[in-house]
C-alpha cells in the first residue's frame, strides 16, 4: 500500500503499523483495532482526501469520533480519525434562539462546557467522552430525552463528505431526504464533519440520586407510575450493576435529572416514589450540566471487552410482566446488568416518519445483559440467557443501535421497520451506491 501521495495531500498525519504512535492511535474502548491505515485529519480537505484514497483502492472507510463502540474494534479499511475537528461555535438562529455548530470530532463533555457558559444545552449522551457524531447519527437517547427529544431531533443541518470525497451542505431546504437519514440512520451516507443543532435555554439542572434495596419489582412499578404523569423536564434512569467495576458501585440505584434549576419541582415529582419501601433519597442538588456527565477513560489496551448476552429494546409499555422479566434476567446471573431510561415527553412528540429512529410510541428504553466471562457462563447458561432475552426484546417495538452489542450486518434489519429501511436504502443508493460506508449498522443501497 503506497501512502506517499496520501501523506503529501493530507495536512494531518497518516499512520501505518510501522509508524511511531500507531498503537496509541488505534486504541479505543474496545481495545486495539487493526486498520490498514489511520488518517488523523486536521481539516475538511483531509477528510475528502482520505475518502478518495479509500475509494480508489476499494477500501472501506471507518470513522472515529469518540471511540465508544465498545464491542467493535476498528479493523481493516481506512480509519478516519476526526478528533481534531472539535470546534464548538454558537451563532444566532435566524428563526430565533441559538444554533450550535459542532465539529464531527467533538465530544459531548466539551460541548456541554461551552454551552453551559452561555446558559444553553443540547440533549446529549451520558458520558463526557462520547463523540457527538456517533451518538447523533444513531439517534441519541440522553439525559434530557423527555425534555428535548433525541440528539438527532435537535439536528437542523450538517456538513458532509460524500463517498466521492465531495463536500455537501445538508439542510431541510437543500437535501431533505439526506438530513432525514442523518437523524438516526447511522453513518451510512458519508462523513459528517460538522453538525448544526438548535440549542435550548438551560439555566442548570437538578440531579437526584436515589438508593434502591430489596425487591426491584414494586420499585420499578412505582417509578413507571410516577413517570406516566411527570413533567417532561424529568428524565430518570434505573441501573443495577454487579460488583465488577471499581468506578461503578455495585447494586441498584435511580438517577433523576430535571432540565432546569427548580429543586422543589424535582422533589415534588419524586415524592410518590420516596414512599415506596426500599427507596431512599441520597442527594438532590442543583448542578451545571457538564458536571453530571460521566467520565469513562479508555481502558488499557490489554483489557478486552467481554462477550455480552442480552440486548436492548424500546418498550411501548413497562407493564408488570415486562418488569418481572427484566428483574428476573438480572437476578438469574450475578455478572449481569439492567438499565432502564424513561422516554415519552418530547421524544414521543416527533411523528414516526419524521426520522428513521424506531418506536416513537415507546415509553421506556430497557437494556439487560450478562457478561460472557469464561468460567462463569457455560453453554447451557448461554442458551438460557439468549432465550430469556429474545422473549424480552419481543415485547418492544424496536431496538436502539447505539446500545447494540453485535457487529452482525443483519442487525440493521432489526433496528428499522421495513418501510423505514426501504427509504434509507433509497437515500443510500443516491449518496453511497458502492457502499463505501459499510462499517456500521449497514444499510445496503437499494
Amino acid at each position: 500500500m503506497d501512502l506517499a501521495a496520501l501523506r503529501t495531500a493530507v495536512s494531518g498525519s497518516v499512520l501505518a503499523a510501522e509508524d511511531q504512535g500507531w498503537d496509541a492511535a488505534r486504541n479505543s474502548h474496545a481495545g486495539l483495532g487493526r486498520p490498514d491505515v489511520i488518517v488523523r485529519v486536521d481539516s475538511l480537505d483531509d477528510v475528502s482526501e482520505a475518502v478518495r484514497f479509500a475509494a480508489a483502492g476499494h477500501r472501506e472507510v471507518v470513522v472515529r469520533a469518540g471511540g465508544h463502540s465498545a464491542w467493535c474494534t476498528l479493523d481493516d479499511g481506512v480509519l478516519v480519525d476526526l478528533t481534531a475537528l472539535d470546534s464548538v461555535e454558537v451563532v444566532e438562529d435566524p428563526d430565533g434562539g441559538a444554533l450550535v455548530r459542532i465539529g464531527g470530532g467533538a465530544r459531548w463533555g466539551d460541548v456541554a462546557r461551552v454551552l453551559s457558559d452561555r446558559g444553553l444545552g443540547i440533549s446529549s449522551g451520558d458520558t463526557a467522552s462520547v463523540g457527538v457524531g456517533g451518538l447523533t447519527l444513531g439517534g441519541g437517547i440522553g439525559l434530557m430525552v423527555r425534555a428535548w427529544g433525541l440528539a438527532a431531533d435537535q439536528l437542523v443541518g450538517a456538513q458532509l463528505v460524500t463517498a466521492q470525497g465531495e463536500v455537501v451542505e445538508v439542510t431541510d431546504a437543500s437535501h431533505p431526504d439526506l438530513l432525514w437519514a442523518l437523524r438516526g440512520g447511522g453513518g451510512n451516507f458519508g462523513i459528517v464533519t460538522r453538525f448544526d443543532f438548535r440549542a435550548h435555554d438551560l439555566s442548570g439542572v437538578v440531579l437526584a440520586e436515589l438508593g434502591v434495596s430489596g425487591n426491584a419489582r414494586p420499585i420499578l412499578a412505582a417509578l413507571r407510575d410516577v413517570l406516566a404523569d411527570a413533567p417532561r423536564e424529568l428524565t430518570v434512569t434505573f441501573m443495577d450493576v454487579p460488583a465488577m467495576d471499581p468506578n461503578a458501585p455495585a447494586g441498584a440505584s435511580i438517577v433523576a435529572v430535571w432540565a432546569g434549576s427548580d429543586e422543589e419541582a424535582l422533589r415534588a415529582a419524586l415524592a410518590p416514589l420516596l414512599t415506596v419501601e426500599g427507596v431512599v433519597l441520597n442527594d438532590l442538588a442543583a448542578r451545571v450540566y457538564p458536571d453530571i456527565l460521566l467520565d469513562h477513560p479508555v481502558p488499557e489496551p490489554e483489557q478486552q471487552m467481554p462477550g455480552f448476552l442480552g440486548g436492548n429494546t424500546l418498550l411501548p409499555e413497562l407493564d408488570d410482566d415486562a418488569i418481572d422479566a427484566l428483574v428476573s434476567f438480572r437476578e438469574s446471573t450475578p455478572a449481569s446488568v439492567l438499565l432502564l431510561r424513561s422516554l415519552g415527553g418530547a421524544f414521543g412528540d416527533v411523528p414516526q416518519d419524521a426520522t428513521p429512529f424506531p418506536a416513537r410510541n415507546a415509553t421506556w428504553f430497557a437494556m439487560a445483559g450478562a457478561f460472557d466471562i469464561p468460567g462463569l457462563v457455560d453453554d447451557a447458561q448461554r442458551a438460557r440467557l439468549e432465550e430469556a432475552w429474545a422473549a424480552i426484546e419481543a415485547r418492544g417495538a424496536g431496538v436502539y443501535g447505539n446500545f447494540s452489542t453485535t457487529t452482525d450486518p443483519a442487525f440493521a434489519e432489526r433496528m428499522y421497520p421495513a418501510g423505514t429501511m426501504a427509504r434509507l436504502a433509497a437515500v443510500k443508493a443516491t449518496w453511497d451506491p458502492r457502499n463505501v460506508f459499510a462499517r456500521n449498522h449497514n444499510v445496503v443501497p437499494a
